[in-house]
């Protein structure tokens, strides 16, 4: 039994369809979801053929060691930044099997948000092997931490749709 929302099971079931016929396998990079990405392709049967990783990091020192990101991007504008997505969802598709992958990092609360950097703020960045690269900047609004991490799952999915057309 899923947890998960009919719409984002609905796209999870399209990427697996789409991405099995392509041949094509697919990474997650995920903080602020802390897995729920991976999780939702997972829900679907036959994911193995296409799921090859996830990689769960919360800590900038996990997203240094584990996707490459650079310390100085870090200190300089911080984990929920554009670049820091980036440099997630590039070291995520370098570090695996992947043909592409998504990364997310935000702010899904109830703390953390700051003025410049308010709750519900998420950067995702999808990527193509091929060199074709989406990035987007969600402002969900301050909707409950379960509410942004769903909307998220869904923008994440519907980016990895988007990015797998142009493999």
């Amino acid at each position: 039994m899923s947890n998960f929302p009919d719409d984002i099971l609905a796209l999870a079931q399209a990427i697996i369809t789409d991405f099995t016929s392509r041949k094509q396998m697919v990474a997650t990079a995920e903080s602020c979801t802390g897995g729920l990405i991976a999780g939702a392709l997972t829900e679907i049967s036959g994911s193995s053929a296409v799921v090859d990783r996830g990689f769960v990091t919360y800590t900038n020192t996990a997203k240094i060691e584990m996707l490459g990101v650079q310390e100085g991007t870090l200190d300089l504008v911080g984990a929920v930044s554009k670049e820091t997505a980036l440099q997630m969802v590039h070291g995520a598709l370098f570090r695996s099997r992947a043909d592409v992958a998504v990364a997310v990092t935000g702010i899904a609360g109830p703390s953390g948000g700051s003025p410049d950097k308010p709750v519900g703020l998420v950067h995702l960045a999808a990527k193509s092997r091929l060199g074709e690269l989406i990035h987007r900047e969600m402002r969900y609004g301050d909707i409950g931490r379960d509410k942004v991490r769903l909307a998220t799952v869904k923008t994440a999915l519907e980016m990895l749709l988007d990015v797998a057309h142009t493999a």
